[in-house]
């Protein structure tokens, strides 16, 4: 994975007729972007953009998923994947999660009121859920900065997970228990998602971008992605479908049960102004 990342942020520099090898060669990669990392932090290069969720029965947008973005200052945009990437490789993780919450607080109580009733979801790390006392810390964070728990949610992945699932439900259920909402990301994927709707605290599902793309294909693509949206919805979950690219798709998903949406079929992750204008438009 190191040597992919180092490869991508080579390849990003390149003329683009060129084919980028993740060898060993490329370590060296990860470790010039670990090192910038540093410094990225303390230029403010780390940004927020926001990507909205649609109410498919009304077309309305309620919420955002909060994802960060490296504007690096040589290379360009980076996602998240290489921006915590070199986070781990420079052991900045858990720094690098704490300043993204910050960033994402700030921001969304700065909005106008035209966006002031959106729900923002913040992705929690695997670092953050293992940490001790992170349920504290985080409430204390989340109230310092005057944004209502209310229109929060954290969002969890089954990486996240694994290690300890037992811990990461007690700490769920006292964000929940405080007035956040949980939701589950990449659901439908992973080995041990049954016990994860069965263990842990939820309010959202969020159907993974590889189902959505498939659902379009096979009726037996269909019926996996029904039958994953329809477990969700007995247990009283709403049902959010990521990565949706196409009418197609929404209306597939719309008749499996889905109750909202993200992608690229509305809008990339936006900036605040952006941002401003879809809902208006909306």
């Amino acid at each position: 994975m190191r040597r992919a990342f180092g490869a991508l942020a080579k390849a990003k520099t390149s003329d683009g007729a060129m084919l980028q090898i993740a060898s060993a060669a490329h370590d060296m990669s990860l470790d010039a972007l670990a090192i910038d990392l540093h410094h990225a932090i303390e230029l403010d290069e780390i940004d927020i953009r926001f990507q909205p969720q649609v109410e498919i029965a009304s077309g309305r947008i309620t919420g955002v998923e909060a994802l960060a973005r490296w504007d690096h200052r040589k290379l360009g945009p980076l996602g998240a994947d290489a921006l915590f990437a070199a986070a781990d490789r420079a052991d900045l993780g858990i720094a690098l999660s704490d300043h993204i919450q910050r960033l994402v607080l700030a921001r969304a109580l700065a909005w106008p009121e035209a966006l002031a009733t959106l729900r923002v979801s913040l992705n929690l790390t695997a670092a953050d859920i293992a940490r001790p006392g992170f349920a504290t810390l985080f409430l204390a964070r989340v109230d310092d900065s005057g944004f209502p728990r209310g229109r929060l949610t954290v969002e969890i992945t089954e990486t996240g997970l694994i290690a300890d699932l037992a811990s990461a439900s007690t700490l769920l259920t006292e964000l929940r228990g405080a007035g956040c909402r949980v939701a589950i990301d990449d659901f439908g994927t992973g080995y041990s998602s049954l016990a994860y709707l069965k263990d842990l605290p939820l309010d959202y599902v969020k159907i993974d971008k590889a189902l959505v793309h498939d659902i379009g294909g096979s009726p037996r693509d269909r019926v996996v992605v029904a039958g994953a949206i329809t477990m969700a919805r007995s247990l009283g979950l709403s049902v959010i479908a990521e990565g949706v690219e196409t009418r197609e798709q929404l209306e597939l998903l719309a008749a499996c049960g889905a109750s909202l949406y993200q992608g690229f079929l509305l809008s990339e992750p936006v900036g605040d102004a952006a941002l401003l204008e879809l809902v208006t438009r909306a």
